[in-house]
């Protein structure tokens, strides 16, 4: 079985920036697209970006876009999501996972998950 673990989510100011990483274990996931979804309390969990194995092509929420940059190392199994210019909106839990298809925007489609980690933008 795979295992995927996230990590680098704290408590930051609105304006500042963080580093999430996902290190992906036991299984080939150099060969699955990757992605970072997020879920704020109350709310539905929602797609945020996607690399593809390769790590040669992106997409993103327009929600983010411009201000986050996913990216992944295979060498390290690592995948990362770099945000910028954080806003108190941005505050949930982020969670990273895997699917043979590119760009899936819905949570239904991805079969492996991570456990999650949690941002919190304060104002």
């Amino acid at each position: 079985q795979g295992q995927l673990v996230e990590s680098g989510g704290e408590v930051v100011q609105a304006g500042g920036s963080l580093r999430l990483s996902c290190v992906a274990s036991g299984r080939a996931f150099s060969l699955y697209h990757m992605a970072w979804f997020r879920q704020a309390p109350g709310k539905e969990r929602e797609f945020v970006a996607a690399v593809s194995w390769r790590g040669d092509s992106t997409v993103y929420a327009d929600s983010v876009k411009g201000r986050f940059t996913i990216s992944r190392d295979n060498a390290k199994n690592t995948v990362y999501l770099q945000m910028n210019s954080l806003k108190p909106e941005d505050t949930a839990d982020y969670y990273c996972a895997a699917n043979t298809l590119f760009g899936a925007r819905h949570a239904r489609e991805y079969a492996y998950w991570g456990q999650g980690t949690q941002v919190t933008v304060s104002s």
